[in-house]
């Protein structure tokens, strides 16, 4: 059974970071690309960022390039966002995903999300 845990939510002020964690298990991780999405009240669903098993590489969504960072450790079948000058707009439940490939994210196996709330 493939779980995905999410982890590292929490209340910060603008300015502030946090580290998001996601933990996969049932899976080889290693094989797996990995991204991050988001979903604020009222609104869809949007990417945030995404690393591919090949080769690392990552993505990012504009609207957080500069101030995000991912990471994974497969020796830990982990995942991890770091999250750097948090504005309010940043506010939302962080979805941790897992997929054969970035565009096929969405189709893979998901994390059952953790809050992330930023004052002003």
């Amino acid at each position: 059974q493939v779980q995905l845990v999410e982890s590292g939510g929490g209340l910060v002020q603008a300015g502030g970071s946090l580290r998001l964690s996601c933990a996969a298990s049932g899976l080889t991780f290693s094989t797996y690309t990995m991204g991050w999405f988001r979903q604020a009240p009222g609104k869809e669903r949007e990417f945030v960022a995404a690393i591919n098993w090949i080769n690392s590489r990552t993505y990012y969504a504009d609207s957080v390039k500069g101030r995000f960072t991912i990471s994974r450790d497969n020796a830990k079948n982990t995942g991890y966002l770091q999250m750097n000058n948090l504005k309010p707009e940043d506010t939302a439940v962080y979805y941790c995903a897992a997929g054969t490939t970035r565009a096929t994210l969405s189709e893979g196996y998901w994390g059952q999300g953790t809050q992330v709330t930023v004052s002003s």
